[in-house]
């Protein structure tokens, strides 16, 4: 039983982490789109 809870903690870190990485992914792609936009 504390291996599955030790799996719990870890996979709930994991998926703050991927969160976190995804917006920072989508903000820069919006970034880099809006820059393309007014340059263009």
């Amino acid at each position: 039983m504390p291996n599955n809870e030790n799996d719990y903690s870890f996979w709930t870190k994991y998926k703050k982490f991927a969160t976190t990485e995804i917006l920072m992914y989508l903000i820069m792609i919006i970034g880099i789109g809006l820059g393309i936009i007014f340059l263009s």
